[in-house]
């Protein structure tokens, strides 16, 4: 219970006003039916549109207008109704709490709290409290007006044929603009609140007629049962959800782009938006999702499987292509035409290092270099990246450190692996890179053969969220549907039949009724 003199001397030793310089205790008297009660407006500067606590709160509490100068019977307030020529009179003895919240307070967003834990965390997230004497509640009146960026391209997902606008850090323009993009009744946003000192504010995003409902409810059993102080990131939560961490593989996707998001809905998946973070978490996820791009379904099914395609040859490369080289090298030469056998022996002849040494220096030099063109200002990345991979694979060469051919591969190697659209994915993929380096140099194409049989087993074996990480292909579902790659347009009738969603169907058998009739 909420109590005027306690509530000012209890919010001056939570919030240290002898310290804080931000925090604000606006002290005043409030009219009400020309009777005047003292009140106190409690707000964090900075947070909060100054304009709008002038003009829809302090103005209209404090100054003389018809609303609280009212002077007829003090303890009645008469409504009436006139139905079929029948006048209906209300009679509603006068409150103070109701006559504030219905008759005084024009602002759009106006909250009653009983407790100092729903006040404080209104107030922590650029709201403002009004306390009143003789009230056992608070209002909590929302006039945020912190700064906050405002909505631009994705920086991480550019795509060419397709929406520019991205998710930010404040999850109200988040949902605004997942809601205006699905423009459906049935997407339902639920809030969340997660850490015990954060409370930071998390939406549940589902379409009800499509998503599954316990997909939704296993979802919301996991982050309301996080016993965590703070959350300040997408990573984290999805860190916190996901099934098995053993593992690098990521099993939730993670996207700032709001038509992505809008896609996975449709499909009956559910989507998490974060406050304070632009990156809205994906889930279930399988495979498959961290290979695909948004600018898929934009294209032609012919230019997007090319592409498709090509992206799995950037897997493969990835994984497998310095650990070829290395197998090869030490112990399967046969393999080799004779002219490139005797190329590479005589690129190898002054090198004084075995091949992993080589390798291993090669990939972690490349790693580094991507690693500092990340962390420098933006327009020496680049430069760095450049410059940086031609001097070092040049000095390492005439220094007889390496062979020209090792640096090829590690090159190829290196850009192949920008071509996965998924940054987590990716990452993977880069530290399993070295796994396979590993194995090929311990036992050849064996090792390799033998590292691929527990990988696939690995992922067969992950589930997210109840569905299976390789699914449509392990276990075998409706391939022809919902397969990696993708049919025209108009033979896309079918949602993803693992996810058990209340709709099957996406469209109906003839789409283009205005061609087949």
């Amino acid at each position: 219970m909420i109590v005027y003199g306690v509530s000012l001397e209890y919010i001056k030793v939570k919030y240290n006003t002898l310290i804080n310089s931000d925090i604000v205790l606006r002290e005043f008297t409030l009219t009400a039916r020309n009777r005047q009660y003292k009140a106190l407006l409690f707000f964090i500067d900075g947070m909060v549109d100054s304009q709008l606590i002038n003009n829809n709160v302090l103005e209209a509490l404090m100054l003389r207008n018809r609303a609280n100068i009212f002077d007829r019977e003090q303890d009645q307030i008469i409504s009436e109704a006139k139905t079929n020529n029948i006048t209906v009179k209300k009679v509603k003895k006068f409150n103070l709490e109701d006559y504030i919240f219905d008759c005084l307070l024009p602002q759009n967003n106006v909250k009653k709290v009983s407790t100092f834990d729903e006040a404080f965390t209104g107030v922590n997230s650029g709201n403002c409290l009004l306390f009143v004497d003789t009230l056992p509640i608070a209002f909590d009146i929302d006039v945020k007006g912190f700064k906050q960026r405002e909505i631009s391209t994705s920086n991480n997902e550019i795509i060419i044929k397709g929406p520019q606008e991205a998710f930010v850090e404040n999850i109200r323009t988040n949902t605004a603009l997942l809601r205006r993009v699905v423009n459906n009744k049935h997407l339902i946003i639920e809030n969340i609140e997660v850490g015990k000192l954060s409370k930071t504010k998390c939406a549940v995003c589902y379409i009800k007629n499509i998503a599954n409902s316990d997909l939704v409810a296993e979802v919301k059993y996991r982050m309301n049962n996080l016993e965590i102080d703070s959350l300040l990131s997408s990573g984290e939560l999805e860190q916190l959800i996901e099934e098995d961490n053993k593992y690098s593989v990521p099993q939730i996707l993670s996207t700032e782009r709001p038509d992505k998001a809008t896609k996975y809905l449709y499909g009956g998946r559910v989507v998490v938006l974060i406050g304070g973070n632009p990156y809205s978490l994906i889930m279930p996820a399988t495979f498959t999702d961290f290979i695909a791009s948004p600018e898929d379904t934009n294209l032609k099914f012919q230019f997007a499987n090319f592409l498709k395609f090509l992206r799995l040859l950037a897997i493969f490369i990835t994984l497998f292509l310095p650990a070829f080289y290395v197998a090869i090298t030490d112990f399967h030469q046969e393999l080799l035409p004779t002219e490139l056998l005797f190329a590479l022996l005589v690129s190898r002849e002054n090198v004084p290092f075995p091949i992993i040494f080589e390798i291993l220096l090669m990939e972690i030099s490349f790693e580094l270099i991507r690693e500092a063109g990340l962390r420098v200002p933006s327009p020496l990345g680049p430069t760095i990246g450049i410059v940086g991979a031609l001097v070092i694979g040049q000095a390492a060469v005439s220094a007889s450190i390496v062979s020209p051919i090792l640096v090829i591969v590690v090159a190829i190697t290196a850009v192949a692996s920008f071509a996965i659209p998924d940054f987590s994915f990716g990452f993977h993929l880069r530290l399993m890179r070295f796994i396979f380096i590993f194995l090929a140099y311990i036992a050849g194409f064996f090792g390799i053969g033998l590292g691929i049989f527990v990988y696939l087993c690995i992922l067969a074996s992950l589930k997210s969220f109840g569905v299976p990480y390789m699914a449509p292909y392990a276990p075998v579902t409706n391939i022809n549907q919902n397969s990696y790659f993708l049919n025209p347009v108009w033979q896309r009738e079918k949602r993803a039949d693992y996810l058990n969603t209340k709709k099957e169907k996406s469209q109906e058998h003839i789409s283009m009724k205005w061609k087949y009739k």
